[in-house]
C-alpha cells in the first residue's frame, strides 16, 4: 500500500517504457489459460460513483468490440470471455480489482480506467505482475509504462492543440478550472508553462473535489477575473453543476468560451444542451465525423444500445484498443505479454477516428487533433483539425518550454 499511496500523491510517477518499474521483484508467473477455445479479458470501469456518467459508456463500447471480434472468429481462433469489474470511482478499488483480474481471474489483458488517479493506482499492479492495461482516455502525459498502452490522447495531441487554437483566436488570458486530482493539476502545470512561453496570462486557477456540485464561488471568480477564455479540466458530474452556474451568471461562449477536454457527447446530455451549447471542446473523435468506418461504428453502437445513444472519444478509443490488442496478439502469434509487447510497434487499425498506429517505443498512438463546438442537437461538430495524425510525445521532448516538466 505504501507504493500505491505514493503513486497517488505524485503527478507523474509512471516509468518510461523499458524502465523496470513496479516493485523491483520478478513478476509472478502468468496464470492465463489459452489451452481451450476461450480466453479471458478484463473490463475495469466505474459502473458506480461520480465517474459512472462517463465510464459506463466505455464499458458499452468495449462490450460491442468484444461481440464483434467474437462474431468474426475471435482472437487467434479463441472466443473472448469478458470478466467485468466496477472500479466504483475510487483509485484504491481500481488497484484491488486489477490485482483480482490478473491473479484470480487470469485475464490476458485489462481494458479500462478513466481518471489519472485510477491509472496511477493500477500502474504498479500491472508492472509488478507484468500484465497489460489498455487505457482509453486522454490524459496529462509525462508517463509511459511498458505495461500500459494508451489509446487516448497525450498532451501534445489534445491540450497543446487546444491552446494553439485559443492563441489563434486571439486569447491572451486564461482562467483554469479543474477537479482536484492528478490530471487537472498536471495539465495545468503544462498549460502554465505554455502560457509563459506564448505571452498568455493566467488570471486564476481553481480546483474542486471530484463530485463537487456547488460552483457559485468558483464561477463568480471566473466572471470577475475577466479572462479571454476558461480552460476546463473538471471531470465527471461536476461539469453539470459548473455549466449550470456558468449560464446562471450570464456567462456565454461568445464572451468567455470554456474549452473542455473531458466533455464529450455523452456528458453533454447530462449537463443539458441549453447549458453548454456553443462551447468548444478538444478531442480526437466526434460522432459527426464523416467517414464510412465511423458511420458503421455509430450504426452498430446504436443498433446494440438504442437509437438515442451517442458515441464519444473515450468510447471510440476504448473500442479501438480491443481491436489493436487483437492485432498485436495475432502479429505476435501469442497471448504472452512480452511477445505482444514486442509485436506492438507498427500495428495499425482502421478506427472510426481514422487509421491509428501503435508507437512501440512509448505505447501511445498517433492521433489527429480536433477542436469542435457543441451544437443545439447535443452533438459536436469539428471547427478545426490538425489535418494529419500527430505523433505522440508524452514527455513533450520536442517542446523547449516544457523542459522542466518531466524532470
Amino acid at each position: 500500500m505504501a507504493l500505491l499511496a505514493s503513486c497517488l500523491a505524485l503527478t507523474a510517477c509512471g516509468a518510461r517504457v523499458g524502465d523496470s518499474g513496479g516493485a523491483g521483484a520478478p513478476a509472478a508467473a502468468s496464470c492465463v489459460d489459452t489451452s481451450g477455445s476461450e480466453v479471458k479479458i478484463g473490463f475495469l470501469n466505474s459502473r458506480s460513483g461520480t465517474m459512472a456518467i462517463s465510464e459506463n459508456t466505455v464499458f458499452d463500447s468495449l462490450s460491442l468490440a468484444a461481440q464483434q471480434i467474437n462474431a468474426a472468429g475471435g482472437v487467434m481462433g479463441k472466443q473472448l470471455t469478458v470478466v467485468a469489474e466496477d472500479g466504483a470511482s475510487e483509485p484504491t478499488i481500481f488497484a484491488e480489482k486489477a490485482q483480482k483480474l490478473i491473479r484470480s481471474d487470469c485475464v490476458a489483458a485489462v481494458f479500462g480506467g478513466w481518471t489519472s488517479s485510477s491509472r496511477k493506482a493500477m500502474l504498479p499492479v500491472f508492472e509488478s505482475n507484468n500484465a497489460l492495461l489498455f487505457y482509453p482516455v486522454q490524459y496529462e502525459g509525462l508517463e509511459a509504462s511498458k505495461n500500459i498502452f494508451y489509446t487516448g490522447a497525450t498532451t501534445n495531441q489534445q491540450i497543446i492543440p487546444a491552446l494553439d487554437y485559443l492563441k489563434q483566436q486571439g486569447a491572451t488570458s486564461l482562467f483554469l478550472v479543474g477537479s482536484d486530482y492528478v490530471f487537472p493539476q498536471t495539465a495545468n502545470k503544462i498549460i502554465k508553462a505554455y502560457a509563459a512561453a506564448n505571452g498568455m496570462e493566467i488570471r486564476g486557477e481553481e480546483y474542486a473535489p471530484l463530485g463537487h456540485t456547488d460552483f457559485a464561488t468558483i464561477v463568480a471568480k471566473v466572471r470577475d477575473a475577466g479572462a479571454d477564455a476558461v480552460f476546463n479540466t473538471l471531470n465527471g458530474d461536476s461539469n453539470v453543476a459548473f455549466f449550470k452556474e456558468y449560464k446562471n451568471l450570464g456567462l456565454t461562449p461568445a464572451a468567455m468560451p470554456v474549452v473542455s477536454v473531458s466533455i464529450a457527447e455523452e456528458e453533454v446530455g447530462g449537463i443539458g444542451v441549453d447549458n453548454i451549447v456553443g462551447q468548444p471542446v478538444a478531442w480526437n473523435y466526434y460522432q459527426t465525423l464523416d467517414s464510412p468506418t465511423n458511420q458503421q461504428f455509430v450504426q452498430a453502437f446504436k443498433a446494440e444500445y438504442g437509437a438515442g445513444r451517442v458515441t464519444s472519444d473515450p468510447m471510440e478509443a476504448a473500442y479501438t484498443s480491443l481491436w489493436l490488442w487483437k492485432g498485436m496478439v495475432e502479429k505476435a502469434g501469442s497471448f504472452e505479454v512480452d511477445a505482444v509487447r514486442t509485436a506492438a510497434d507498427g500495428v495499425s487499425y482502421d478506427a472510426p477516428e481514422g487509421t491509428v498506429t501503435v508507437n512501440g517505443e512509448n505505447h501511445h498512438i498517433a492521433k489527429t487533433a480536433l477542436i469542435g463546438k457543441i451544437g443545439p442537437d447535443g452533438l459536436i461538430y469539428t471547427e478545426w483539425s490538425s489535418g494529419n495524425p500527430i505523433e505522440p510525445d508524452p514527455y513533450l521532448a520536442t517542446y523547449p518550454w516544457a523542459g522542466s516538466l518531466s524532470g
